[in-house]
């Protein structure tokens, strides 16, 4: 098997979910910081592989795969343990609708391209980008909370989709100081995992420029 590369930035959210999925699975790659300040994403030649010109991207097995969920089902078919998914209909249902109100209803409004839109072409205060963004995690996270477990993760015993999801997303909302007290479930569960190996080395302070 050829060598695994991530190609990343720090703080990207979607990044952040992919690092953890690979030390989850004790999956050995190789980073490529790739900074979205300096728009390195959109150079020609990661565009050639990557037509989006988005991160993460992750060349493996002679592919560059993009999205990151669809990264990392290809990790779950590639590398089974543990699984992000349940092989239960019912229950794989439930996570990835679990896992999609972030990765599909919070982030993608809240990601830094629609932050920079929202501040230089719409001419926005950085004090009304702000609250754009605690808006929408706070709309997200409230029905979250509502589906969270009363103990253990998302996953019960074991991280699973909906848990890596979380993480990256509990940090951007301590990043724009959203209030999380109306959140102890969630709380509860990024806490816990927060403290497991895999998702310390995945946390942006761990793989920033120096």
């Amino acid at each position: 098997m050829n060598a695994i590369t991530l190609f990343d930035y720090w703080r990207s959210s979607a990044s952040y979910r992919v690092r953890i999925v690979l030390n989850l699975k004790h999956v050995p790659y190789t980073r490529v910081p790739t900074s979205l300040l300096e728009n390195e994403q959109k150079a020609p030649a990661y565009v050639g592989r990557n037509p989006q010109g988005f991160v993460p991207m992750l060349s493996i097995d002679g592919h560059d795969l993009t999205q990151s969920l669809a990264i990392i089902d290809y990790l779950d078919a590639q590398y089974p343990e543990p699984a992000m998914l349940s092989s239960n209909p019912a229950d794989r249902a439930k996570t990835l609708a679990q896992a999609l109100i972030i990765a599909a209803d919070i982030h993608p409004i809240d990601n830094l391209r629609v932050l920079r839109y929202l501040k230089d072409e719409m001419g926005q205060s950085q004090e009304a980008v702000d609250a754009w963004y605690r808006h929408w995690i706070i709309e997200g996270f409230t029905a979250l909370e509502n589906m969270a477990p009363e103990d253990g993760l998302f996953g019960g015993d074991m991280p699973n989709l909906a848990d890596v999801c979380l993480v990256p997303q509990m940090a951007n909302a301590r990043r724009v100081d959203t209030p999380l007290v109306q959140f102890p479930k969630l709380s509860r569960i990024d806490a816990a995992l927060t403290a497991l190996p895999a998702f310390i080395a995945a946390h942006p302070d761990q793989v920033k420029p120096d």
